[in-house]
């Protein structure tokens, strides 16, 4: 099976174009699902499917044709399926506060809820072969940080904290529940939390094998955007999935000759440069934009036919490595990047701003910095069988 991440900043397009994958795919055969991991979902409304009810049919998956499928996660349906004591548990102690019913089981939906129902859906269905391709249309970029972090965060969570604080919990329960204001949770809430952990197994293997799991950085020719979509490939790298394709989506066609987009003509050109540039080798796809809004399946064909070639196969693994890695090893820090054919007497490197820039002959590379060492500036630099290894230090005062 072949996980697809589309992400990318809020209104770029990712859903589209994940749907437009998704129709691709499965004219080529593939058995396909679409599923929005956003908690504002729009893919049904991708597919201009008609009536005031159609979220409630996405719950579950919808054909929308041969071999190829929508889910759209119902929140309070999956609450009621899969959180119940939990929720429970939080509403009990909102209304405790003073809030009314409706307020408590809005407040008592917590965040990430709808990134690990997602997760159990793709572990589901990994485990059932039940879909050849899962395509992931991803909330913008914060919300994928969160969810390609999570299944890390909740192994520890459940390895060191989780037994601790039940058995503790379990011990001083009857005790506490006499002179504090409010019920410590019941054993059955950690027994539910138990349970989601054991449906999850295995989901943070599946998505940083880049053999499975494929981010599609999705962006537009702007600066805001791209500064954005920057950040986005350096946190993918660093949470160990590889971003193989970088979709610039509503590029000015050729055509486009009206004076009034001469500036936006300029403007797009120069952040094209930049993106092939800050990318590189990474793909970069170009799509048009175009005459009228793509909305429905005819619509989204045609956005397909402007993405993919006619034969090509979008779900292919074109991939493996990431370009670059983040160590730090004993207190020593480094960025890696793979450079296999380059010679020590051609490389150059400097800092510049939040980026580390590595120069191989004519040839430019930008490595955006983690926030924990954005700070840092190169210390020295050698070459390890076809790996530049690049140490940071501390700037000196």
């Amino acid at each position: 099976m072949r996980i697809l991440l589309f992400s990318g900043k809020g209104g770029v397009g990712k859903t589209s174009l994940a749907a437009a994958t998704g129709l691709h795919l499965a004219r080529l055969g593939k058995r396909t699902l679409v599923m929005s991991i956003d908690p504002a979902h729009s893919l049904a409304d991708a597919f201009d499917l008609p009536g005031a009810l159609f979220h409630d049919r996405t719950a579950e998956p919808l054909a929308m044709g041969d071999r190829l499928a929508i889910q759209e996660d119902n929140i309070q349906r999956e609450i009621r399926t899969h959180w119940s004591e939990i929720s429970a548990y939080v509403s009990g102690l909102l209304r405790t506060t003073g809030l009314g019913d409706v307020e408590a089981s809005e407040l008592a939906i917590l965040p990430g809820m709808e990134e690990l129902s997602a997760m159990m859906y793709v572990n589901l269905y990994r485990r059932e072969r039940t879909y050849d391709v899962i395509i992931l249309d991803c909330a913008p970029t914060a919300e994928s940080m969160r969810f390609v972090s999570m299944p890390t965060t909740l192994e520890w969570y459940m390895k060191h904290i989780f037994p601790f604080q039940r058995t503790l919990l379990k011990a001083v329960r009857p005790v506490a529940n006499r002179v504090a204001p409010f019920e410590l949770p019941p054993d059955r809430y950690f027994g539910n939390v138990q349970s989601l952990f054991a449906k999850l197994e295995g989901v943070d293997a599946l998505l940083s094998d880049p053999k499975v799991t494929s981010v599609r950085l999705v962006t537009n020719p702007e600066k805001m955007v791209l500064r954005e979509t920057q950040r986005a490939f350096t946190y993918f790298s660093v949470h160990g999935l590889v971003v193989d394709q970088v979709i610039v989506n509503r590029v000015l066609p050729p055509e486009v000759r009206d004076s009034y987009f001469a500036e936006w003509r300029r403007s797009q050109e120069r952040a094209l440069e930049e993106i092939e540039e800050y990318f590189a080798p990474v793909p970069v796809r170009r799509v048009p934009l175009f005459r009228d809004e793509v909305l429905g399946k005819a619509r989204l064909e045609v956005l397909a036919a402007a993405l993919y070639a006619d034969d090509e196969d979008p779900s292919e693994v074109t991939a493996v490595r990431r370009p670059f890695v983040f160590v730090n090893k004993n207190g020593r820090r480094e960025v890696r990047l793979h450079l296999p054919f380059a010679e020590k007497s051609e490389i150059n490197l400097f800092k510049k701003g939040d980026e580390l820039v590595v120069e191989i002959g004519s040839v430019r590379r930008h490595v955006g910095l983690p926030t924990s060492m954005a700070s840092l500036v190169p210390a020295r630099a050698h070459l390890e069988e076809g790996t530049l290894v690049v140490e940071l230090k501390e700037a000196e005062p």
